[in-house]
């Protein structure tokens, strides 16, 4: 199907379905690939040199006019975006061996928050009232799953740890890393929307994960970590995660980026947690309880209104 005339709605709708199934799976490997004694950092940088590196034959022999285009601002915008995602990737994983899961998990979900104050002065698109109340919801789903690992239903009310333990010693700095990873997913959204409009998808991914992997392999090597000599097995989550996750996953919103504004695509990112879910239930036997299949009905009632209220 040609770029250039705007796919149906059921089939923007299914595409996200897709991606968000594929990057639900990247927690898993990331698991997998830290049992295997892998560095969060090298496993950031695998995942996107990969992912760039199976692009490269086609973006640079069919898409090659496409690149010759673009203009000064084009380039500095998908190197941006690149950028972007590079300290995504950083942060978020490495966040996870400082603090809890839970804790990452509410302060990354906050990205659709970031994206739709900054969308109306950035891409000028208007959130509608209905979106709007589908990114509360889920919002609220994506805390409410979050918490579930950490706060327990007792005698009818919620018992969580004390507020000071989220902001404690180790904790506190994996909580900035997270919400760091929040803002740069955030601008790697806002300045994917703006560039995906002009450029088609495999250059434009080709660009972004590039740079993203020039990035991540130069704080690679500046913190003295290195891809060699680990286990079989963890290159096989490395190859995983750039091929499922990221070149299926990812790819799929990109082009998604093309046809519906910002805000809505980093609502639909917040089915992750419930794919997530689902697929520990049966790889690691992680039975969900009650507030998190609560807070996933609620991610998914905030995806269907945000939907419901976007316009074409």
């Amino acid at each position: 199907m040609s770029e250039f005339q705007p796919p149906r709605r059921s089939v923007l709708t299914l595409g996200l379905v897709a991606g968000v199934a594929a990057v639900s799976t990247a927690a898993i490997f990331i698991r997998f690939a830290q049992q295997e004694g892998s560095p969060s950092i090298v496993i950031a940088a695998a995942r996107l040199t990969i992912a760039a590196a199976v692009l490269a034959p086609i973006a640079l022999t069919r898409y090659r006019p496409d690149l010759r285009q673009l203009n000064k601002r084009e380039w500095i915008l998908a190197l941006l975006s690149g950028l972007f995602l590079a300290l995504h990737f950083g942060a978020w994983i490495t966040s996870l061996e400082y603090t809890t899961v839970a804790s990452s998990v509410v302060l990354v979900s906050t990205t659709p928050l970031w994206v739709a104050i900054l969308a109306p002065m950035v891409l000028r698109e208007r959130l509608g009232i209905a979106a709007g109340i589908g990114l509360i919801l889920a919002l609220s789903g994506g805390v409410v799953v979050g918490l579930s690992d950490t706060c327990t239903w007792q005698s009818g009310a919620i018992s969580c740890p004390p507020l000071q333990s989220f902001f404690a010693g180790k904790a506190f700095l994996g909580d900035m890393l997270a919400l760091t990873g929040a803002w740069m997913a955030a601008g790697y959204i806002l300045a994917g929307r703006k560039l995906r409009s002009k450029m088609e998808l495999i250059p434009y991914i080709f660009i972004v994960y590039g740079m993203a992997a020039v990035v991540l392999l130069v704080i690679m090597l500046g913190l003295g970590e290195s891809p060699v000599g680990l286990p079989p097995l963890a290159y096989l989550w490395f190859v995983l995660l750039a091929l499922i996750p990221q070149l299926l996953g990812h790819s799929t919103f990109n082009w998604a980026l093309k046809y519906l504004p910002a805000s809505f695509v980093s609502v639909a990112l917040l089915g992750e947690p419930v794919g997530s879910t689902v697929l520990a239930y049966f790889i690691f036997q992680e039975q969900p309880g009650w507030t998190k299949i609560g807070g996933a009905v609620l991610i998914l009632a905030g995806i269907w209104m945000a939907a419901r209220g976007e316009k074409k």
